[in-house]
This record gives C-alpha cells, structure tokens and sequence, in this order.
C-alpha cells in the first residue's frame, strides 16, 4: 500500500516524522503552518494517473476541506499528492456550506491564469449548486482551469467545458427559482393580510448581486459592504438565507 509520509513546518522549525527526502509537495494551513508531504512507492494499477498543467509554465495547486475537527484530510491529501499537486490549501473543520473559508480564499488568490485547481471531490469545494457554480465561474474567468478527481472533471478537456457550461446554466435556473418563490411567497402572504415585518435593508435580487460578487468576482467582504452602503451582518445573513434556498 502507498503510505503518507509527512514534515511539518512550524515557526521556522521541521519536525521529521520520515525518512522521506523529496516532499512532493506542501500543503498550507491558513494559519501559515506547513505540512510538506512524500508518499511510498504503490503498485501502478493503485495510483490514479498524475496531472500536468493545462498550459507551459501553469502549476496544479490542490485543495482539501473536512467539514469537523475529529475529521482527517490524509485522504484527500494523499489523492492530490499522486496528482502531482505543488501545492495544497485546505481547511480543517470548516463546513462547505460557509461562504467564507480561509484555506479556499488563500487558494482562490495564489492561482494564476494557466493553473490547475484541483480538489479530490466536488463537495469539497461547495455544497450548493449556486456557490460552487459561482466558484467555477470565477476560476474559467481567471484563465484557471479546474478539475474533481473522484467525477473525473477538468475543465481543460471539451468534455469538461460542458460539464462547466452545464454548472453555469443550472446555477442561473436557481437564481430565478429563488427570485420568483420569494416574489409568490410575499405577494401570498400580504394577500393574507400578513404583516412582513420591517422593509429589508436589500433586496433579494441584491443579496443574490452581493454573493456573485464576493465569490464569482472575489470582491472582499468591505467592499460589498461599501457598495450597498450596510454592515456585514446584513450581507452574511442573506448569503445564509441563500444558501439555505
């Protein structure tokens, strides 16, 4: 069996748990640990083939997320390190639901375009069809390709490009399902005569504008908040609300 070997990084100072001495690559915590990482020799029928960047001079970058703290990310490690990732990002104990995650922004900034982002299955990266459509959006905005290993998707291949096309249609279809159930609920409850409470500070078309624009664009938080003039609470329960549609 092909068996985890690891270095850790931290304050300057690596503590050898191996033998191992090439690292095939590193994986970074969003507090600024490291973990460089080799693996044993396994039989070849066992490793999935490695990937080469899309373009010369692109690197593959990995990223790993587990939802609780008792979770273990050696798994997905393991996995993007036969892929030849360079680099690895994740988050540990960070559910896929959050709108803000350390490890995946820190990954979202380091690529560039002619890259490679790569995650070991597609609910790593998000759990609802909207966020991680925005998420594929972003990267094929960015000249960043993108690839699941356990669906077999990259986006560098035609088959690929469809499934991101297909990503992206069905994204646009949950927006207006949402904005047309929120329309007939409200437009229901006042024909009840039901009070709705206090006018919202946005719109449900603005909520939707302000989550494109944080994780299709990469606007940070201080700047939806500028641009709709309201504070960060506001903004946080509408992605909630949204991700919760």
């Amino acid at each position: 069996m092909r068996r985890s070997e690891f270095r850790v990084i931290q304050d300057g100072q690596e503590s050898a748990h191996s033998d191992c001495q090439n690292p095939e690559g590193e994986a970074t915590w969003p507090s600024g640990r490291t973990l460089r990482f080799c693996q044993r020799e396994t039989p070849m029928e066992l490793r999935p083939p490695p990937l080469s960047p899309a373009k010369r001079g692109g690197r593959v970058i990995g990223y790993a997320r587990v939802s609780t703290t008792d979770q273990r990310l050696d798994m997905q490690l393991d996995a993007l390190t036969r892929a030849r990732c360079s680099k690895v990002f994740f988050d540990h104990g960070v559910s896929g639901a959050k709108a803000a995650r350390p490890g995946l922004d820190q990954g979202l900034a380091y690529v560039h375009p002619g890259d490679t982002f790569v995650v070991y299955k597609l609910d790593r990266l998000g759990r609802s069809v909207l966020h991680l459509a925005d998420l594929l959006t972003r990267l094929d905005r960015d000249g960043v390709h993108f690839c699941s290993l356990t669906e077999a998707i990259n986006t560098a291949t035609p088959s690929g490009k469809l499934v991101f096309h297909i990503f992206a249609a069905t994204a646009e279809f949950h927006r207006d399902l949402i904005r047309e159930n929120t329309r007939n609920g409200l437009l229901a409850a006042r024909k009840r005569g039901a009070q709705i409470g206090r006018p919202a500070k946005l719109t449900n078309d603005q909520h939707l504008e302000a989550a494109r624009w944080r994780q299709q664009e990469g606007w940070d938080m201080g700047r939806v908040m500028r641009r709709f003039k309201v504070s960060e609470s506001t903004i946080l329960r509408g992605l909630k609300r949204l991700a919760e549609v």
